[in-house]
């Protein structure tokens, strides 16, 4: 079932950090500028121009943090976006699971989408930082309880993700299999509490030469 969280929020923000040629359209949201070309996702205080899809529990806490809990659920962004990165700060308890989305389809059940794992000791052999079922991560990179930081990078059909500042998965995907879409955040099954904060996206140019000039300036390393 389907629960509208709230209207729309900050349609200007958006549209002011959003320069011409870049894919990151449909309709407004809650996004504010930040430096270097980053937009926060979240104003700290509710989830307005985020919906909820299925049964999970979204709550802002009293100190911002966004919390995922109860049933399987997705939270989807209001904006569509091809070239990007995205990155948060996430937080998980034991046997949590909890997922990243990009280029993702709204709508109920497990969106249609890139996932960028969230999983420190579930059962899944899918660690935090596969690229699921596309780049696996089998190490335990990350404890319970314990904050990191994930940053997804994607341009055209290259895929890069970084747990902690440190290159995890540097993909690409010949099959292009999913070209654009919404965020998502994962809320996996009951049991599972995940934290996100500093939930963040800048997107880039369709133009892949100058996303990648933009990408080189955030991440030095890739410029080697």
């Amino acid at each position: 079932m389907m629960k509208t969280i709230s209207c729309l929020l900050l349609a200007g923000a958006i549209l002011a950090g959003t320069a011409s040629g870049l894919s990151a359209q449909t309709s407004a949201g809650p996004a504010s500028p930040t430096p270097r070309g980053w937009l926060a996702l979240f104003d700290g205080k509710t989830l307005s121009g985020w919906t909820a899809f299925d049964k999970g529990r979204w709550t802002v806490a009293a100190d911002g943090v966004l919390v995922g809990e109860g049933p399987m659920g997705h939270l989807i962004s209001p904006l569509s976006y091809t070239n990007l990165e995205f990155k948060a700060e996430a937080k998980l308890n034991h046997s949590g699971n909890s997922g990243m989305y990009f280029r993702a389809a709204q709508g109920p059940g497990w969106p249609k989408g890139y996932e960028v794992q969230v999983e420190n000791t579930s059962p899944d052999p899918q660690k935090t930082g596969s690229l699921y079922n596309f780049s696996k991560v089998t190490e335990q990179l990350v404890p319970d309880d314990t904050w990191w930081t994930q940053h997804i990078i994607a341009i055209g059909n290259h895929i890069i993700v970084k747990v902690n500042d440190k290159i995890v998965v540097d993909y690409i995907d010949t099959k292009n299999t999913f070209k654009s879409g919404h965020l998502a955040l994962q809320q996996h099954n009951d049991g599972s509490v995940v934290m996100f904060r500093n939930v963040m996206v800048k997107p880039l140019p369709d133009d892949e030469k100058a996303a990648w000039a933009i990408v080189r300036q955030d991440v030095p390393a890739l410029a080697k």
